[in-house]
C-alpha cells in the first residue's frame, strides 16, 4: 500500500467503500459577511467550496442522493459549502439532524474554519458520536502566516493549533485540508507547514491542487500576471514529500482539488485527476517510497 487512503480505511472499519453526500447547509463565511473579512479567500468562487452541489433544503439534498443509491450502499453526510459550525449551536443541531435521517448515513462530516470553533460547537459534535462517526474538516491550507495574508484566509496559524487541540479533547478526528501551489509558495514553505502538523493530532488530510476559478481574486492575479501554478511535476513533487513525511498513520483523503465544470482558468494538468493521481503512484512506485517512510516526529 502506496498510502492509507480514505477508501481502505472505510472497507477496513465498515467492510465497504461509503459514498460521500455533499451538503450545503446553508451557511454563511466570517471571511465574506465582515465579521473577519471581506471576498474570501482569493480561491474562492461565490458559492464556495461546493459549487457543484444542487441545492435545495438540507434533507431534499439528502433524500436525492438516498433515492438513488445503489442496494447496500452507506454514505457519510459531508456538510461541505462555506463555514458549517457557524452558527447558534442549536441551529447547527437543527440542520445536523436534517442530514441524518437514514440509517445508512454513518458519518457526519463536518467542513468549516478554526475560528469557528468553541467548547459549545465541540460538546454539539462529540453528541453525535453516539448516533454516526463523527469527523471535522478545517480549512489550513498552509502553515505560513505571510502566505495566509496573501490568501486572505483571516486567522494566524495559532487559531488552527487551539482548535485542532480543542477538538482532540471532545474526540473528534480532525482532517486538515493543504493546497499546493499557494501564492509565494515553494518547496520550503510546503516542508514548514508538514514539520508543523507533525506535532498535532491529525487523523486525516486533503491535500488541493491549487486551481484558477473564474469571477476570484486569484484569476484576477493570473490574468495580471501576479500569479502563475505549479507545472504538473512541480506539483507530483509536492505531493510525494508530503505523504513520505506525515506519519503513516494519517488516512489520506484526496490528493487533487476539483474545479466546478467549466469555472477552471488554469493550470489545464488539473483538468484530468486520475492520471494526476495516477502519475503519483507510479512516481511513488519507481522510487520506493510509501506514506511515512521519512515521517520524523
Amino acid at each position: 500500500m502506496l498510502y492509507r487512503n480514505l477508501s481502505g480505511y472505510f472497507r477496513e472499519k465498515y467492510g465497504k467503500r461509503l459514498s460521500k453526500i455533499c451538503i450545503d447547509g446553508g451557511f454563511s463565511c466570517p471571511n465574506r459577511d465582515g465579521t473577519v473579512g471581506v471576498g474570501g479567500c482569493i480561491y474562492c468562487g461565490e458559492r464556495g467550496a461546493g459549487e457543484h452541489i444542487t441545492g435545495g433544503d438540507i434533507t431534499s439534498q439528502v433524500r436525492r442522493a438516498l433515492d438513488a443509491a445503489k442496494e447496500g450502499e452507506e454514505f457519510v453526510a459531508y456538510f461541505q459549502n462555506f463555514t458549517n459550525t457557524y452558527a447558534e449551536p442549536s441551529v447547527l443541531r437543527e440542520r445536523y439532524d436534517a442530514a441524518l435521517i437514514d440509517e445508512r448515513i454513518r458519518v457526519l462530516a463536518i467542513g468549516t474554519r478554526p475560528d469557528c470553533i468553541s467548547p459549545e460547537v465541540c460538546e454539539l459534535i462529540a453528541s453525535y458520536s453516539d448516533r454516526v462517526d463523527v469527523w471535522v474538516e478545517l480549512g489550513l491550507q498552509t502553515a505560513n502566516d505571510r502566505t495566509a495574508e496573501i490568501i486572505n484566509r483571516g486567522y494566524k496559524t495559532e487559531v488552527f493549533d487551539k482548535a485542532v487541540k480543542l477538538l482532540s479533547e471532545y474526540s473528534i478526528p480532525v482532517v486538515v485540508h493543504l493546497i499546493v501551489g499557494l501564492p509565494t509558495e515553494g518547496r520550503e514553505e510546503i516542508e514548514e507547514t508538514v514539520r508543523h502538523l507533525s506535532t498535532m493530532p491529525i487523523w486525516g488530510i486533503k491535500i488541493h491542487s491549487i486551481y484558477v476559478s473564474r469571477g476570484t481574486r486569484l484569476a484576477e492575479m493570473y490574468a495580471s500576471h501576479e500569479y502563475e501554478p505549479p507545472t504538473e511535476d512541480e506539483y507530483l513533487q509536492s505531493v510525494i514529500y508530503i505523504l513520505t513525511h506525515i506519519s503513516p498513520k494519517t488516512v489520506v483523503h484526496r490528493l487533487t482539488g476539483d474545479c466546478p465544470e467549466g469555472q477552471l482558468i488554469a493550470p489545464e494538468w488539473n483538468r484530468n485527476k486520475h492520471a494526476l493521481i495516477e502519475k503519483i503512484n507510479e512516481e511513488m512506485k519507481s522510487r520506493g517510497l510509501r506514506q511515512g517512510c521519512l515521517y520524523v516526529l
